[in-house]
């Protein structure tokens, strides 16, 4: 069994890294839940990162379900829900979900990037 300290000390330093960034808090943890089971709230966020990041989750053998929802339409913010088998936090896969969805952002730009100095290449050639 993990210990609510245990998962309020990771929870504060996301908040911590999510506020050095912008200075406002951008994820905080709802109340009332323990470390198996778990509502992050993501501010100033939409469908975009939601259902990705609920994607590179559910990839995770250990997640018993992720999910998420936006409260109302008006808001910018979203309740992403965890729950994991056996003594995983919540939080692991919630880490490792982010850092895969940033590597898997991180390709698809290079691959973009490259693609774009390749045609930028064939039509000098082309030209000259």
């Amino acid at each position: 069994v993990f210990s609510s300290p245990d998962l309020g000390r990771d929870i504060q330093g996301l908040i911590t890294m999510a506020e050095e960034v912008e200075r406002k808090p951008m994820l905080e943890m709802a109340d009332g839940t323990d470390g198996n089971c778990v509502t992050f709230v993501l501010h100033d966020e939409d469908h975009t990162l939601g259902n990705s990041l609920r994607y590179m989750i559910m990839k995770n053998s250990e997640v018993e379900f992720c999910g998420y929802s936006i409260t109302h339409p008006s808001e910018s913010k979203i309740n992403f829900r965890i729950q994991t088998r056996g003594g995983l936090l919540a939080i692991e896969p919630f880490r490792r979900g982010l850092t895969e969805l940033v590597d898997v952002c991180q390709h698809v730009l290079s691959k973009f990037e490259a693609s774009i100095k390749e045609y930028k290449t064939q039509r000098e050639e082309e030209m000259d």
